[in-house]
């Protein structure tokens, strides 16, 4: 099982219908990335997973999407067990870039289909590559991260990381803030992790997807052209958030969280 945490809502505020929120975080987060957004649900119960080779998980391993989809589904029902939610009480999964990829994989591999899932919330997550050309250059470039991850000094890295086009909206403050952040994971653990569910590992999704088309919402910021086609060419509904790139819940953490507000309103 996967190290995670769970809050409770604030007495009294929270009924039997009310959603419990999971949160997927992205490469090299942990699942107190999701802190400003927490605050801002204090009517739900929220709970944050860390993947592996992240967080308090960042000693466990995977192999594969399979084996990580399986821990996080085992955590969530463990996590409920304990807090004594039915398997039949609501959630709502949020999963940010690497951890929206976990959840829709899940979600179209049957997964998720112990639990009572309401909404699937993917920001900024890539639905899969095409085509052989482009797995084949992803793993390329994933593998020259991982080794860089393994080998030097992890700050040194994430400096170079945070200036990929992706993250293009961010200014110099909020890298810095971000590398100093990250700087506390363990380069070989993240290697790990970045290899064992590489974009160019992943099936495209779409096609099995479109099945559960009413359970997902994607979430993108308006500064991220990219993600925002993605988005567009899904078929999916979604939402662009003013002022905001790829890593939405961290720019604009209010916006988001009142997203997730809107979408959980079963």
């Amino acid at each position: 099982m996967l190290s995670s945490t769970l809050q409770p809502a604030v007495s009294g505020s929270c009924s039997s219908k009310t959603p419990l929120l999971v949160f997927l975080h992205g490469l090299l987060g942990s699942g107190e990335d999701w802190n400003e957004c927490i605050e801002r649900l204090p009517d739900f119960h929220k709970l944050m997973i860390d993947l592996p080779g992240h967080g308090e998980s960042r000693f466990v391993d995977t192999e594969g999407f399979e084996p990580t989809c399986q821990m996080i589904e085992q955590t969530i029902l463990c996590q409920m067990g304990q807090v004594g939610l039915a398997e039949s009480h609501p959630v709502v999964v949020i999963g940010y870039s690497l951890g929206g990829r976990l959840a829709m994989f899940s979600l179209a591999n049957g997964y998720l289909d112990k639990l009572n899932l309401v909404k699937l919330i993917v920001e900024g997550g890539n639905f899969g590559l095409e085509s052989e050309e482009e797995k084949a250059q992803r793993l390329v470039n994933d593998t020259k991260w991982a080794i860089r991850f393994a080998q030097q000094p992890i700050d040194e890295v994430l400096s170079d990381w945070y200036q990929q086009s992706v993250f293009s909206s961010l200014n110099h403050e909020q890298r810095q803030t971000l590398v100093l952040k990250r700087s506390g994971n363990l380069g070989v653990s993240v290697a790990n992790m970045l290899l064992s569910t590489s974009l160019a590992k992943q099936p495209d999704l779409r096609a099995t997807l479109s099945a559960y088309q009413h359970l997902i919402h994607y979430v993108c910021g308006k500064k991220d052209r990219k993600f925002i086609d993605l988005a567009t060419l899904s078929g999916f509904e979604f939402s662009e958030i003013d002022f905001a790139g790829h890593n939405v819940h961290f720019e604009q953490p209010e916006q988001f969280s009142d997203v997730i507000k809107q979408q959980s309103n079963v």
